[in-house]
């Protein structure tokens, strides 16, 4: 019997309207623990932090710290503290399932 591991469920946010995260059963593709996004900047022009990413689907998308009261731009906003443990749990290769 092999274990599962289970980081969620939790409080989360996805894609919004034109930038629909994507469904389906992936992989982590790589990870980052304090990656710096070019695509979405802070006002100022600034790369934005965004903590404990784990990279599953083409273009970027991930499991984030973030505001889950937002929709994101494709990818899963979880608590600072949840995406902390996803980043810790899971492992590259690992299948995620998004639904």
């Amino acid at each position: 019997m092999t274990r599962q591991r289970h980081p969620g469920p939790g409080p989360l946010s996805s894609g919004g309207p034109g930038k629909e995260t994507p469904v389906g059963t992936f992989r982590v593709q790589w990870k980052d623990k304090n990656h710096k996004s070019q695509e979405f900047k802070l006002p100022n022009g600034r790369a934005r932090r965004c903590s404990g990413r784990c990279f599953w689907a083409d273009g970027g998308i991930a499991f984030h710290g973030g505001s889950v009261r937002r929709a994101s731009a494709g990818c899963v906003h979880l608590s600072d503290a949840d995406a902390q443990t996803f980043y810790n749990t899971l492992q590259l290769g690992d299948e995620v399932q998004v639904h």
